[in-house]
């Protein structure tokens, strides 16, 4: 069977699945935040800003540490300010611990300014978690967080801010209204805007739905090349050779090679 045809098999499954994601599933997220004006809609809502102008946005930013562990962050998005916001979505509280929006500000920071440029270009950046429960246990549907110095109360003025938005509160307002759309399946139960627009075009035209289907294929795709690849290093504790295990995992030599190696090239 070709690639083509094992997607094809697997499209009716992939719909019923999308018929169940919200926003504050992984997959959904990245391909809303892919859409700039829906990035903006939501940016402006949590910034309580409805000036602000995204530029540039990207998803699924991949950072490489090569002295430590990596990181790919969700979103992350410039305004015309030069203002630099991570949003990160999380249904799990330890994905939304705070030390790790303190790596995720270290990454942006450490990835940000040219060799030699000064540390005052440093841009003012957000770390924005959106997250399925009250993560940080305050009872707060928005919490702000900014340095500041122990002894007199003041602001650091390092402009490096955490925001912790949970999506299981309503504040009554716009922010409240955000996060129930955030957590309903279907698009006309959201209030309209580019938001509301996203889902839609996602989940309901032809498109839409093809192009979330060969994502959930392409992340099937991934897990099932991952477990390989498991196979293949716990072969290897065993002494295998690498021609046997590429022919029991049914992955080319090279690319075996490579993981054993401590590289990951592309598979053929």
């Amino acid at each position: 069977m070709t690639k083509d045809e094992t997607f094809l098999e697997h499209m009716e499954r992939y719909k019923e699945t999308i018929k169940n994601l919200t926003v504050m599933c992984d997959i959904l997220a990245r391909n809303v935040f892919k859409d700039r004006k829906a990035c903006e809609y939501v940016l402006r809502i949590i910034m309580d800003d409805e000036e602000l102008t995204v530029i540039d946005n990207e998803v699924q930013m991949d950072f490489k540490n090569m002295h430590g562990r990596s990181t790919v962050l969700d979103c992350v998005a410039k305004n015309g300010k030069g203002q630099i916001f991570n949003v990160e979505i999380q249904q799990d509280n330890e994905g939304a611990h705070p030390k790790r929006a303190r790596y995720h500000l270290g990454m942006l920071d450490g990835n940000v300014l040219d060799p030699g440029e000064f540390f005052d270009k440093l841009p003012e950046t957000y770390v924005i978690f959106v997250t399925q429960n009250d993560t940080l246990g305050y009872g707060l549907p928005i919490a702000h967080i900014d340095r500041r110095i122990k002894e007199n109360g003041k602001a650091f003025e390092d402009e490096a801010h955490f925001i912790y938005v949970d999506s299981s509160k309503d504040d009554g307002g716009k922010l409240g209204k955000l996060m129930h759309d955030f957590r309903v399946k279907e698009a006309k139960d959201m209030q309209a805007g580019a938001l509301q627009d996203r889902v839609r075009e996602l989940k309901e035209t032809e498109k839409g739905v093809e192009h979330m289907c060969r994502e959930m294929e392409e992340l099937c795709d991934e897990a099932r090349m991952d477990e390989k690849k498991d196979v293949a290093y716990s072969l290897a504790e065993r002494k295998m050779s690498v021609e046997d295990i590429s022919e029991i995992i049914k992955v080319n030599i090279e690319t075996v090679r490579g993981w054993l190696s401590g590289r990951t090239p592309a598979a053929k």
